[in-house]
This record gives C-alpha cells, structure tokens and sequence, in this order.
C-alpha cells in the first residue's frame, strides 16, 4: 500500500519520490536511537541511490524505512504509557521499601511480622492505588542501601523514615511531608550530660546513611564520630559503654528508650526532619506522586494521620 505513493508520471516521479524519501529520513532522524544512525546502518546517500538504482528498488526502501517508522513510534508510544502508576496496577502488587530496624516506624513483633506507623502507611497507599491493603510487598532497606535498592527498581517507592534534605532532592523526588521529626540525643541513664555541647571531644554514634552526622559536626566540630548500619547496633553500643550518646531522630530513640529505663532522651531537638515517601527522579514517577500526596492530603484532612500517629505514640 505504501508504494502507491510513488507517481507513474516520469515528470513528477523524480521531485515526488525525492520530497517523500527526504521527509522519511527525517522521521527517521526523530525516532531511530542516534546510535543506530551514526553506527552506519542508515547512513547512505538517498538521491544518489535513487539516481543510480531506480525507483524499483527505492520502492522497497522507502515501504522498509516506513515501517521502521512505524514501529518507532509505537515503541515510543508504548514507553509513554508505562509510567510508574501503570505498571503497578498492571502488577497488582505495590513494592515498598521499609525499615525494620525504626520501632516505632518499622519494626518487627514476636512473630517476625512487620508493623509501625510506615507500615500502616504504605497499607494505606496500597488500598488507594490498587483496592487493597495486602496487596503490597515490603522490602526491608536500610540507611545505607535503600537508595540504591529504590534507584536499581527494585522497589517503587520508600516508606522508610526518609526526610527531606537539599542533597537527596538531587536525586530523589520526594511526596509531601507525612511526619515531622526532630534529631535528639540518646545516652545512659547516669550521664552529666545536658546538651550536644558537652561532647566535644567524646564518642558520640551515628548511623551510616542518616542525617545525623551532618547536624553532629555543624554543632561539635571536634566529636569523634563512630557509626554503625542499624539502629540497634549502635543503641547496643551505647549500652556496651563503647560510646557516651547516640543521636538520632527522637522518634527512633524514643522506640529504644521506652522500655528501658538504663538510656535517656535529653530534652532539646536540633532539627526538623521532614518525613516524606521518595521515589525515582523520573517523568514515570510523576503520577505515582500526584496519587499519593492525594493519600496523604487525604489522611491529613480527614485527622486520620493524627490518629495513626496516636496509634503509634508519635504524635
């Protein structure tokens, strides 16, 4: 059908076919991968192939070139409609990464079964996405690797006690706040201790991949840093007395804590740690965004976030 493009008429053939094969090169040129052009597959001259082979050959190529056309822009078409959000609901499963290490926003009970205020979370967003609350898959991360684990697709989003910073928008997008913390300091129950000023000089922990060192060093610049991957490592360090305090989001601390009575919390906070769900800093995450920040909005609105954060002792 493509060849009834080319005229009979030997006084237009030549200007006819010539405008035809010039505007297929440059869909060409618009929609095969540069690489394919510039690696020599396309790259001939079409007038003179037209001069020299005739239009019976030119015929076939330009029915050829056509239909790669074709598939090229249904390639593309199809990588459009693939956002995140679609191809979600097309899995019917949602993929979350979360911590299990983060009492009380991811951790486990008795039984090995994850639970916190993140967990009820990402339940939430999964009945709003796909109509039901079981039907998401935790992915335990880290503070060192959930990054990565988010950025290589292994998960679609993190709920993982992921706050807000300057940096990490540089790679991440991130939706609106759900919980607001503050860093706070840990130590044991027998410490001086009244403010971060008083360990100049001291041991204090952190762990790897938080925000935590950055503020310790802007407000004792002579610390002595030790870190540790999880959270209860480094609470199993201060209480094995190989450091004088952890610092860490006081929500965090405050899971520790607790039920201990051999640790404390000193009262003053030195930041605000804006919780957030982050995602890939692609155009496919944008409607995954969008759909979420409506949860959230949502849950704020309607007072049902306070009451998770009551649930959760949080709030």
């Amino acid at each position: 059908m493509c060849c009834g493009f080319f005229s009979k008429n030997p006084k237009n053939i030549f200007l006819k076919n010539k405008l035809i094969l010039d505007y297929v090169l440059h869909l060409l040129q618009e929609t095969l991968p540069k690489a394919v052009i510039h690696a020599g597959y396309l790259v001939f001259d079409f007038r003179k192939e037209l001069r020299y082979h005739g239009f019976a050959m030119m015929k076939k190529i330009f029915c050829t070139l056509l239909f790669l056309v074709f598939i090229c822009c249904g390639c593309g078409r199809k990588e459009a409609v693939n956002d995140d959000l679609t191809v979600i609901t097309q899995r019917d499963k949602l993929i979350i990464g979360v911590r299990d290490d983060a009492a009380p926003f991811g951790f486990r009970d008795s039984n090995g079964n994850l639970m916190g205020y993140d967990i009820d979370l990402s339940k939430i967003i999964a009945q709003a996405i796909l109509g039901d609350e079981n039907k998401v898959e935790f992915v335990p991360v880290t503070a060192t690797n959930r990054i990565m684990k988010l950025s290589s697709g292994e998960v679609d989003m993190l709920v993982a006690t992921m706050s807000i910073t300057n940096q990490r928008q540089q790679i991440l997008d991130f939706s609106m706040p759900y919980y607001i913390a503050g860093q706070a300091i840990m130590v044991r129950s027998n410490s001086k201790a009244t403010g971060i000023k008083d360990f100049e000089g001291k041991k204090m922990i952190i762990v790897f991949g938080s925000t935590s060192e950055r503020n310790l060093r802007t407000n004792v610049p002579e610390v002595i840093v030790i870190g540790y991957k999880t959270y209860p490592e480094a609470f199993r360090a201060l209480k094995e007395n190989r450091a004088d305090a952890v610092i860490a989001d006081d929500t965090i601390l405050l899971g520790f804590a607790i039920n201990d009575k051999s640790v404390k919390i000193l009262p003053k906070r030195y930041s605000k740690e804006p919780y957030a769900v982050a995602f890939r800093k692609e155009e496919a995450s944008q409607r995954l965004i969008t759909k979420v920040n409506y949860v959230i909005e949502h849950l704020q609105s309607t007072g049902k976030l306070n009451r998770l954060q009551e649930k959760w002792k949080i709030k």
